[in-house]
């Protein structure tokens, strides 16, 4: 098992230190209340994982996050700006902060990984083709892609690979944020196992701040700094070792059930299958 990408067990970070800072959040879907009443800091430089049960809101708070969905009350901050009050200009200056990996990579199906990780390149900045090509080829093998995946389509690809070229074109512009909506599905325990090592080794080497949505317990354990759990419409924060002898009965269950005692035991080593031609698949 990796050790956390951060030191966890630090206090409250101070406002020049916190990446995303949530304030009486409260999100409405007609009568049902998802949120009621949210606060959250997350600290710049760490991996939290966002865990909870079916229909908590766990996408929905990221999709809160970077402005795709506005909340019913209470404010998001983003390295100290008010997301709600940046207006359509102000956001798309905002959206070169971070970079977003959703379920299955969420790759344009008509065209190819080099121009799928050009996209936000394109929207944000004026670049000539070549030097976009060379960003492009940085970030392919960043992730831990073949060089040929550059002129592969989206169909082309494994899951796990289609996972990797997602979070290239996360980071794409360099961003200080990366938000990652289940990473790991669908992977089997190898795929996994590396993909959480990637994750750590850039968040450590790029000094990235990763918001991750997951139900994955070996990422929890393997690279996550403090656990965000959603419940009761609030949300609960700590590291794992506190969570662990948490009182709530669903935080109890998650944890201390089969899957949880078994992510507990120690997941399949990464490194053991570096050399395995799964491990990107």
């Amino acid at each position: 098992m990796s050790a956390p990408a951060h030191a966890p067990g630090t206090p409250s970070a101070p406002g020049g230190a916190v990446a995303i800072r949530v304030r009486g959040l409260v999100t409405r879907f007609g009568a049902q209340v998802v949120h009621d009443g949210l606060d959250l800091d997350v600290r710049r430089g760490e991996i939290i994982g966002i865990v909870g049960g079916s229909g908590t809101g766990k996408s929905v708070l990221l999709r809160e996050v970077i402005g795709l969905m506005r909340p019913s009350a209470g404010a998001i901050e983003v390295f100290g700006q008010d997301t709600a009050r940046l207006g359509a200009a102000g956001l798309r200056r905002m959206q070169r902060n971070w970079g977003v990996l959703f379920q299955d990579g969420a790759l344009f199906s008509g065209m190819t990984v080099a121009q799928n990780i050009q996209v936000p390149l394109r929207r944000h900045l004026k670049l000539s083709r070549a030097l976009m090509d060379d960003i492009a080829r940085i970030k392919i093998g960043m992730v831990g892609l073949p060089a040929d995946a550059a002129t592969k389509l989206p169909s082309q690809l494994s899951g796990g690979m289609r996972k990797r070229a997602g979070l290239a074109r996360a980071l794409a512009l360099d961003p200080p944020l990366i938000l990652l909506d289940e990473p790991t599905a669908g992977l089997d325990p190898i795929g996994a196992a590396a993909f959480d090592d990637l994750i750590g080794d850039l968040s450590r080497s790029l000094n990235l701040t990763v918001f991750m949505v997951t139900h994955d317990l070996d990422s929890l354990h393997a690279i996550c700094d403090r656990i965000a759990v959603l419940i009761d419409r609030k949300i609960v924060v700590d590291t794992m070792e506190t969570l662990l002898e948490h009182p709530h009965p669903w935080i109890r269950s998650y944890f201390h059930g089969p899957r949880g005692r078994a992510a507990l035991d120690g997941p399949t080593p990464a490194g053991a299958a570096s050399a395995d031609p799964t491990t990107i698949g």
